[in-house]
């Protein structure tokens, strides 16, 4: 679950990282009064969407008067922000956030992980912060310090204060910068996250003096910890997730929609991403990525497949089954339930099944004279595809 940047720095806030003072707006309505808490311009309006790179899309703008302010809300609200990481169909702004601007010093970057093959969390400082960090991680990844976490005792002190003297805090900002790492460790542990990024972390000119600030933030909560989270969990920005995502969340069921035409269903995420990968090869363009789970029943097939066939661009279906804790003849039920139910048209379905009870599944297809087609690997499953889509009417 991805939190918002007013979301997250409410967290923030609680954990004890300062942040600048703000406020959310969610429709166009009069600014000056609320302008007038923050202290004088210049303030700065913030387009809340889930994705990055919002000021390079034009999602964030710096003011200097309450109108031109209120132009500006008028002009981001309802706005299709595309960046690079929304694709052409860009996300759009449904809240902004107002904040008090203030003189930017310094810009660090600052961001927890998961360090899957040490199994712990990893904090990541850099001295060189702000916009184009994924490109300094690229070309010059040495100048992002990294140290693992103890997920029980946390960010040591001496750690922490290590990472401030290789980002070059001054002395005087030495205990401060300790206390920020700190608190946005246990953050992230506390949290159940799997990201807590502040970028950049500021030291900025406040009242007259300097102090480190968090001027952007991201948080990404784990989803299958959510039940220890409830009142986050109620707060999730849907507002983007389509229909068909919504019903698979709900059948337990985990689906992306993507731009290509031949719908995927395929139980374990690993499996998912090679039957995507395999289709790319063969000249193809999944749909979607869709895992039913390694404990699916008919009836979750049956809902993938409607999910699947919702989606009006998908011309051909390919299911890919490794049957494990799954049994092939539930999924062969599954497949046969929905065709048949379906009263519209129906892509061509290539089915390739594997492993436990897999004779009496490609039995059940074999004996159910629906016009399916069968494939041995993965292989002749995704050129099958790939194939039915370039002869198959849109």
């Amino acid at each position: 679950m991805k939190l918002h940047e007013y979301q997250a720095k409410q967290l923030l806030t609680q954990a004890g990282v300062p942040v600048l003072p703000g406020f959310l707006v969610d429709k166009k309505a009069p600014l000056p009064a609320r302008l007038k808490k923050l202290g004088p311009a210049p303030w700065v309006l913030k387009a809340q969407v889930l994705t990055g790179g919002r000021g390079k899309a034009g999602g964030i703008k710096l003011v200097n008067t309450a109108p031109e302010a209120a132009r500006e809300l008028k002009s981001l609200l309802g706005k299709t922000l595309v960046t690079a990481q929304t694709g052409p169909a860009g996300l759009t702004v449904r809240k902004v956030y107002v904040e008090k601007a203030a003189k930017i010093l310094r810009e660090f970057y600052v961001g927890v992980t998961l360090n899957r093959k040490a199994a712990k969390p990893t904090l990541m400082v850099s001295a060189e912060g702000g916009v184009d960090i994924e490109t300094l991680a690229r070309v010059s990844p040495e100048k992002i310090r990294r140290v693992d976490i103890h997920p029980l005792r946390g960010l040591e002190p001496f750690q922490a204060r290590e990472l401030a003297f290789d980002l070059d805090i001054p002395s005087t900002h030495l205990n401060q910068t300790v206390k920020v790492l700190q608190a946005v460790v246990k953050l992230f542990l506390s949290m159940d996250a799997s990201l807590v990024e502040v970028n950049p972390l500021g030291l900025v000119e406040w009242d007259g003096k300097p102090t480190l600030c968090a001027l952007d933030a991201k948080i990404v909560m784990d989803d299958n910890a959510l039940f220890r989270h409830t009142d986050w969990a109620e707060q999730a920005d849907e507002a983007d997730v389509t229909v068909q995502e919504r019903d698979a969340k709900k059948a337990g069921i985990s689906y992306i929609r993507l731009d290509g035409n031949i719908g995927c269903l395929v139980n374990g995420a690993g499996l998912a991403m090679a039957t995507m990968d395999i289709i790319k090869l063969h000249g193809g363009e999944p749909a979607n990525f869709l895992d039913v789970g390694g404990g699916a029943n008919a009836q979750q097939v049956q809902e993938a497949f409607r999910i699947l066939l919702a989606d009006k661009n998908v011309r051909a279906v390919f299911v890919n089954i490794f049957g494990g804790i799954m049994k092939c003849d539930v999924i062969a039920q599954g497949i046969l339930q929905a065709v048949q139910s379906f009263r519209h048209r129906i892509p061509p379905i290539i089915v390739r099944l594997a492993g436990n009870r897999v004779d009496e599944g490609q039995k059940l297809l074999k004996e159910s004279g629906l016009d399916l087609m069968t494939a041995d690997d993965l292989d002749e499953g995704a050129r099958l595809a790939v194939q039915a889509t370039r002869s198959s009417k849109p």
